[in-house]
C-alpha cells in the first residue's frame, strides 16, 4: 500500500492544532515555534505531492479511496488535479507566512482594563492551523459529500479568528472616542463581521446541503468521478430543470464564498476586522475554495446547466469587477480598501472560469495563484504598518517612504502586483482571463478593462497619500522592516518577479486540467477570424 500522501498533507497541520493548543498557557512562545513547525511540515509534503504530480498523466493523482458511511454511499476519497495540486501549494505555502506576520497579533495586551478581552495565543496559532488542515483537504477530495463537509466545517474556525481575534488598530469610527468605549465599539463591530461571515456562509452552504441531496438521489452516489464518468458515457441523465436547479444550488454557495455580486457584502467586512494574518488567510486561501468547486463541481458535474448560466454568470463577474474597484477607489481604510480589490479580482477569476476557452481557465486558474501571492504580500505589509501607527485610515498617513524605505518599497511592489503591472505574475494571469473572454465575448472583455484602469487608480492613490508627501509627526520615528517582516515579505516578492517572468512551471501543470474542464462542457476554443474567413 503507497504512502497516503494526501491524507498526510492534511492530516499534518490537523495534529499541529491540537498539539499547539495543548501547550500550557505559560509557553506562548513555544506555542508559536510549533504551529510554525508543523507548517512548514505541510510545506514539505505539499512541495512532495506537487513533485510527483505528473502533469501529463492520469486527471486526478495520488488518490485514496476508502469506505465511510458505507450504508449512504459516503466514501473517504481524495485525488489532485493540475489545479487542486496547484492550491494545495499556494495554501501550504502561505500558511507559514501568515503566522510568522501574526507572531504578536495574539500576545497579552499591555493593559489589564475590565472591557480588554483576554486573547489566548495558543487558540489563535491552532485555529489557523485547524483552517490550513479543512482548506487542503477541501482541495482534495472528490466526494462531495465529504467536500461539503469540509466547506462547513471550515466557518467555525474562521469565525472564531475574525471575532475573537480581530484587529488592534481602532476603526475609524471609533478613533477619537475614549479608550473603554472604543475598545467595546471595536469588539461590538468585529462580533458583528464574524456573524455577518458566518451567516452569509451557512446560508449558502444550505442551499447546497439541499442540491447535494438532490444529486444523491439523482446519480444514487457522492463519488465525483462515478457521476461524472456516468454523465460521459450516457448512462446518466438529468432532466433540464433539474440539472439546472442542482447546479444552482452549487454555484450558490461556491458565489458565496468566493465572493460574487451581490453576495460579497461580507467580505469588507471580516478583513477589515480581522487581523492582517487572518485576512490573508480569508481572501488568498479560503476564498479560493469557492472559485475551484465551481471548476471542479459545477462544470463537471452540470456541464449543459453551466453553459445555460453562462451569460448571468457573466454579467455578474463583471459588475464584481467594475464595482469592486470602484469602491476601492473611494476607501478611507486601507484594508476594506485591499477587501474591495480583491472582489473585483474575483470578478475576473470567475469571468475567466465561463468564459468556457483554454485561455480564459488557464488564466483565472493562474489568477487564484496569483492573487493569493499579490494580496499576501500587500495585506501583510499594510498590517505592518499599521501595526506601527494603530490606525487603518489612509489619511492618517504621510511620508513613510522617508522614515521607512524598505516598507514602502515592499509595500509599492505589492501594489503594483495588485494593479497586474507587466513583469509581476497577476499580469500574466489577468492578460489570459482578457484574452480568453475577448475571444468569445468580445464586449464583456472590452469592458472588463475598466477594471485595470480603476485598479491603477486606487492603488496609486493608495501609494501616494500614506508613502509620499510631507512626514506626518505621529511617524516621524515610525521603525522600518525588522527581520521577521523582510522573512515574510521577501519571499513573496520573489515568486511575483519569478513568476511574472517565467510562468511555465504553472501552466504545464494547469493547462492539462483546463483541457479536462473543456472536454466536460464539450466546449472548445473559438477559431480566429481571420483563420475562418479563409
Amino acid at each position: 500500500m503507497s504512502f497516503p500522501l494526501l491524507t498526510a498533507t492534511a492530516a499534518l497541520p490537523a495534529l499541529g492544532a491540537i498539539a499547539t493548543a495543548a501547550v500550557p498557557a505559560a509557553r506562548r512562545t513555544a506555542a508559536k515555534w510549533l504551529a510554525l513547525l508543523f507548517s512548514l511540515g505541510t510545506l514539505a509534503l505539499a512541495v512532495v505531492a506537487l513533485v510527483r504530480f505528473e502533469p501529463g498523466g492520469a486527471r486526478y493523482q495520488l488518490t485514496e479511496s476508502h469506505a465511510w458511511i458505507a450504508e449512504f454511499g459516503v466514501r473517504y476519497e481524495l485525488g489532485v488535479d493540475g489545479i487542486g495540486v496547484s492550491l494545495l501549494a499556494l495554501t501550504a505555502l502561505l500558511v507559514p507566512f501568515v503566522i510568522l506576520a501574526g507572531w504578536h497579533d495574539a500576545d497579552p495586551l499591555e493593559d489589564a482594563r475590565p472591557n480588554r478581552r483576554w486573547r489566548p495565543t495558543q487558540g489563535f496559532f491552532a485555529l489557523i492551523l485547524a483552517v490550513e488542515a479543512m482548506v487542503i483537504l477541501s482541495f482534495e477530495a472528490t466526494d462531495v459529500f465529504l467536500f461539503y463537509i469540509l466547506f462547513e466545517a471550515m466557518l467555525i474556525p474562521m469565525y472564531f479568528l475574525i471575532g475573537g481575534f480581530g484587529d488592534r488598530a481602532a476603526p475609524a469610527q471609533f478613533a477619537a472616542k475614549a479608550a473603554g468605549a472604543g475598545d467595546e465599539a471595536a469588539a461590538t463591530q468585529r462580533s458583528y463581521a464574524a456573524v455577518k461571515f458566518l451567516l452569509y456562509n451557512l446560508a449558502g452552504g444550505l442551499i447546497m446541503l439541499a442540491a447535494v441531496i438532490g444529486l444523491y438521489v439523482v446519480a444514487g452516489t457522492f463519488s465525483l468521478t462515478e457521476i461524472a464518468e456516468a454523465r460521459a458515457n450516457g448512462s446518466l441523465s438529468m432532466a433540464t430543470n433539474t440539472e439546472r436547479l442542482l447546479f444552482l444550488g452549487f454555484f450558490f454557495a461556491f458565489a458565496v464564498k468566493a465572493p460574487l455580486w451581490p453576495l460579497h457584502t461580507w467580505l469588507p467586512n471580516a478583513m477589515g476586522e480581522a487581523t492582517a494574518p487572518v485576512a490573508v488567510l480569508i481572501t488568498a486561501v479560503v476564498d479560493k475554495v469557492g472559485t475551484f468547486a465551481m471548476l471542479r463541481f459545477c462544470l463537471q458535474l452540470f456541464p449543459e446547466a453551466s453553459k445555460w448560466a453562462t451569460p448571468a454568470i457573466l454579467v455578474l463577474a463583471l459588475i464584481s469587477i467594475v464595482y469592486g474597484a470602484l469602491l476601492a477607489v473611494g476607501q478611507r481604510d486601507m484594508k476594506r480598501l485591499i477587501a474591495y480589490a480583491s472582489i473585483s479580482h474575483f470578478g475576473f477569476i470567475i469571468m475567466g472560469i465561463f468564459a468556457m476557452t483554454s485561455q480564459g481557465q488557464s488564466g483565472a486558474t493562474l489568477y487564484m495563484i496569483n492573487h493569493g501571492i499579490s494580496t499576501a504580500a500587500l495585506m501583510l505589509v499594510a498590517g505592518f504598518l499599521i501595526s506601527r501607527r494603530g490606525s487603518r485610515l489612509i489619511a492618517d498617513y504621510g511620508g513613510v517612504q522617508k522614515v521607512a524605505p524598505v516598507l514602502a518599497g515592499t509595500f509599492l511592489i505589492g501594489g503594483l502586483a495588485t494593479l497586474s503591472l507587466p513583469g509581476l505574475s497577476p499580469f500574466v494571469s489577468e492578460f489570459l482571463v482578457l484574452v480568453g473572454t475577448f475571444s468569445r465575448y468580445p464586449v464583456i472583455g472590452v469592458i472588463a478593462t475598466l477594471g485595470i484602469v480603476l485598479a491603477a487608480l486606487y492603488v496609486l492613490v493608495l501609494y501616494q497619500r500614506t508613502m509620499t508627501g510631507p512626514v506626518k509627526a505621529e511617524i516621524r520615528t515610525m521603525p522600518d522592516l525588522r527581520v521577521r517582516e523582510l522573512v515574510v515579505v521577501a519571499p513573496l516578492i520573489a515568486l511575483l518577479l519569478f513568476l511574472g517572468v517565467y510562468p511555465k512551471p504553472l501552466t504545464q501543470i494547469v493547462d492539462p486540467a483546463v483541457e479536462h474542464t473543456l472536454s466536460d462542457v464539450q466546449k472548445t476554443d473559438p477559431k480566429p477570424e481571420v483563420e475562418a474567413a479563409r
